[in-house]
Parts: C-alpha cells; structure tokens; sequence
C-alpha cells in the first residue's frame, strides 16, 4: 500500500447551489434580485439591481400604460436578461417576473405582458393584493420571529407603495388580519396633481386623504392591548438611514416617532429638484418620498405609538423565500389561510365544530383518492377551505344558503389567497348541494376546463366529507378507501350504526360516480390495535 493510501480519506460534502432571479415590476421602477438557492434552502443574494421607469403615472392618471413607458419597461427587461445570461440563469423555471398595481390596474395590461413576452421571453405574473401579502408576509417574518418582544404584541405590518398601502396585522406569528388599501404615495401625488392643488394647501388636503384609510384602519383594527408597528418600503427605508446613518440592515431600525415627522415635514416643505440635490436621490423617489413618510407618521401617530421599527425586508426577499420550497403553498402558509377561514367562519356565526371535522374528513378523503383525482397541494387547501366555509350562508337564509356561502366567500378577503384561488373556493362550497356543476352558472362558466375539472372533482369529494357526518355527530374519525371494481368501499371504524351517513351518500354521491365512475359504498370496518 502506497503512501497515499495509507493517507485517510477526506470526504467534503459538496452542496449543489441554484441561481435564481426575481423580477419586481413597480410603480415607479423595475427592480431585480439575483441569488443563490443551496440544497437546505439558504439564499445569497449576488446582485441587485433597479431602473426607474414611471408606470404608475400612467396607470393613475389615465388608466392605460402608455406605448413609449411600454418600450423603456422592455428595453429594462432586455438589459436584465443580459445579465441573467452572465450568471446562468436562463430556464424559466429559474427565474420569476411579478407586477403590482401599476400595472394590475392598466386596462391594457394583457398587452403589456404581450408585449414583454414576445420581446423578452419574459412572463409576467400580476399579483393581486392578497398575493403581495403573502409574500409581504414571507419576506419580513424572519425580522419579526428575531425579535421576542414583538411575539405578545399586536404587530401592524405597513408597506406604503406607489399605488396601495398593504397592512398586516401579526401576533405569535399568526396574522390576524390582512388588507390592501388604495393608498399609494404616486396615487395620492397624481390625484393631487390632476386637481391642480395649490402648494400651500398640498399636506393638509394630503393629510385629510390619509386620515381617511387611517380612521378606516382603527374600525378594522380594536386598539386594545399593545400595538406595534413595523414599516417596509423604499421610502421609510431611506428615512431611517438619514435618521440612523448606522444601522445594520439585518436587523430592524428603531425610529423615534418624533424625528420621524420631523423628517416628514422637512421633506413636504422642499421641492422634487431640492430633494434630488440634498439628498441624491432619483425624481422619481422624490415625487413619492413625502406622501409615504406621512402615511406612516399618521398611521403610528393614530395608535398612539411613539416608535417605528423599520425593516429592510422587500418583495424581492418573500419572493426568493417561496423559491427556496419550489411551493408556494407550503404547511405554513396553509395554517395562516386556514385561521383566516375560521376568524370569516366565525363572522357568519358557522358550526365550526362540524365545520372543521369535514374539512379533516376531506382531508383524508383526498390524501385516500389521489390515485383518482390527480390534484395538488394547492388543491387540497382549497378543499379544505371550502369545507370550513361550506354552511356560512346559512347566516343569511337557508334556501340557496349554498349560493350565499359562495357570494360570502368571494366577496371576502382570504390571507394570501388570490382571486382565482378564491373563486375555485367558493364554486367547491356552492356545489355541496344541489346541482351540479353546469357551463352556465356564475364563476363556473369562466373558468378553463382544467379548472372546471378541479371544481367538479373537489366537489364530489366535499359531499362524500359531509355526507360522512350527516349526524353531526363527529363518529366517523377514520377512514380508508378501497377500489372494488366500479364501486368505492369506504371503511369506518368507530361505531356500529351509519344508516344516516348510508343515506346521505345514497342523496348526494351521484355527483361522485358521475365524475370518478365510481359508486361509493359505506362499510363498518374492524379495528386494529
């Protein structure tokens, strides 16, 4: 044996690493992070960049981005993708392109995101304002859990953007409450813009403004017990460096409230070109800096608060964080919509108890079918969501009460839940009962037909859940599925008697055998252990 194999062995292992870029298509800019994702979930951020390009005055003032801002978003795009090739990040699977308001709100938005695609290769994905929660709320939890005493407290979680201010309400790292509110620092300057105020009268009628989402903010939110507050966003961010030349940004700035609006009345009284020279920032963060600081000044000064926490949390750092899973709807983030259901099911006075046991009964109904139905993660949240809320329109009347759980449900916010997650909700709720799905109905009639073939699926399984406790009784605990030629078995353990159930299947299974082929049969089956 040589010398070199009597050496040991050194073994390193080696973590493989995956570049990956967010996109954040802005109010007034177009930012971009890129990172490395390691095989634990680790990111490092390898560069940043951010060019101003002002969609949100067009979007604000007349509706429609305009062709030439269409052109500098996509000239933005190609110089992004450029550099995307320098750091190998060129699969779209590597790399996500997100818009907000400015131009979720544009008329010809589908043109805009045409228009990048065919010049770029770029898919644009507008996030609605549940959506920019959620991933609000990703990234600026690790900033949150790092401070204990934040934990007891009733945390307000303010982002004052160019075109809507989105708030979360966090308490043991469950959120409470969640809203977007149109108000925006680039929509409030362009509205007062567009009536020509005059400039002696700019921050009182700016204040008044405000003070409307403010007092709006304090019915939605009782006041009692402790209140914090933690700001996000360019400008608060900015206002704290002047404040705190040296803070760390890994962790959050402590802002005396006083030196804050200090600050903001500085700002108010200067002009855009006097702001650019003293503090060397770009026109288009001058034009929002001042709408922003008193947004936030008004909101902690409305709670009596004398300190603001800032955090250098952005988009970029949630959206990177959803990327590190590759699944967006993740254990946590079902737990966080899944309270939020419950709190909507209590407004409307739900039986949660029977409530939450058909949802559990879905659950495991679908884990026992997915050899049959071929859905996801994400559509098992759904299922139990809509089982949670199946009954709330009984709060109105019980004829059509499985019509009124769907207007209830679509007409109210969701944590992190979007539109079309939504509306998939609220059609599984609506056909518990009745009729089937049928091409005419509302919301029904707009969907795809992969979509169509999902609603349909988690349907017939939501009225196997509740036909299984058709007694309200919560007897049928466990079950297990067995296919026996074009019948399924369903077992029970756990009583001797489910003639109720038996009936209730035989009333409300024919949706299930029209969409699987399957008949489905109720058994007493032996218990083991």
């Amino acid at each position: 044996m040589s010398s070199a194999d009597s050496e040991p062995l050194l073994t390193q292992q080696v973590r493989s690493v995956r570049p990956v870029a967010v996109i954040d298509i802005g109010t007034s800019s177009i930012r971009m992070a890129i990172a490395e994702i390691d095989d634990t979930g680790d990111v490092r951020l390898l560069d940043t960049l951010s060019q101003a390009v002002s969609l949100g005055k067009d979007t604000f003032t007349a509706g429609a981005i305009h062709k030439s801002t269409i052109e500098d978003c996509v000239r933005v795009l190609r110089s992004y993708r450029r550099v995307l090739e320098e750091y190998q990040v060129v699969s779209a699977d590597q790399i996500r392109v997100v818009a907000t308001s400015a131009v979720r709100e544009a008329r010809n938005r589908l043109a805009f995101n045409d228009r990048v695609y065919v010049a770029t290769g770029l898919e644009v994905e507008p996030l609605d304002e549940a959506e920019v929660n959620r991933i609000t709320y990703l990234g600026v939890q690790p900033f949150l859990q790092a401070v204990p005493s934040l934990s007891a407290a009733k945390t307000i979680v303010m982002e004052v953007g160019g075109g809507s201010t989105e708030l979360l309400v966090v308490r043991n790292n469950n959120v409470l409450f969640s809203h977007s509110y149109r108000l925006g620092s680039l929509r409030l300057r362009e509205t007062l813009g567009a009536y020509h105020t005059p400039s002696n009268q700019v921050r009182e009628i700016m204040a008044s403004r405000i003070d409307r989402v403010v007092n709006q903010v304090r019915e939605d939110l009782p006041a009692e017990g402790e209140i914090r507050m933690v700001a996000l966003g360019g400008d608060v961010r900015f206002a704290a460096s002047q404040l705190l030349p040296d803070w760390n940004r890994a962790t959050l700035a402590h802002v005396p409230l006083v030196a804050l609006e200090e600050l903001t009345d500085e700002i108010l009284q200067m002009t855009e070109d006097e702001m650019v020279r003293k503090f060397h920032i770009s026109f288009p963060a001058a034009d929002t800096l001042g709408p922003a600081l008193l947004s936030y000044v008004r909101m902690a000064r409305a709670f009596e608060l004398d300190s603001v926490l800032v955090t250098n949390a952005n988009l970029r750092d949630g959206l990177l964080t959803e990327m590190t899973t590759d699944n967006s709807w993740s254990d946590e983030f079902a737990n966080q919509i899944i309270r939020s259901a419950v709190d909507l099911g209590n407004r409307y006075d739900f039986d949660e108890k029977h409530a939450r046991h058909v949802a559990e009964l879905s659950r495991k109904l679908f884990d026992e079918l997915r050899e049959e139905h071929q859905l996801d993660r994400r559509h098992e949240v759904i299922l139990y969501l809509a089982a949670l809320l199946h009954e709330i329109g009984l709060y109105i009347s019980y004829q059509s009460h499985h019509k009124h759980a769907m207007y209830l449900i679509r007409n109210s916010e969701l944590f992190g839940l979007g539109k079309k997650s939504v509306l998939l909700t609220a059609l599984v709720a609506r056909y518990y009962r009745r009729a089937s799905p049928q091409p005419s109905h509302e919301g029904y009639s707009s969907l795809d037909r992969d979509d169509r073939v999902t609603v349909a699926k988690l349907a017939a399984i939501l009225r196997v859940a509740v036909a299984l406790d058709e007694s309200r009784s919560q007897r049928i605990e466990d079950l297990h599925c067995q296919r026996d030629g074009s019948r399924l078995i369903i077992e029970v353990a756990g009583t001797d008697d489910v003639s109720i159930e038996t009936l209730a299947l035989r009333q409300s299974g024919s949706l299930f055998e029209e969409i699987f082929g399957l008949q489905v049969l109720l058994r007493i089956g032996i218990e083991t252990g």
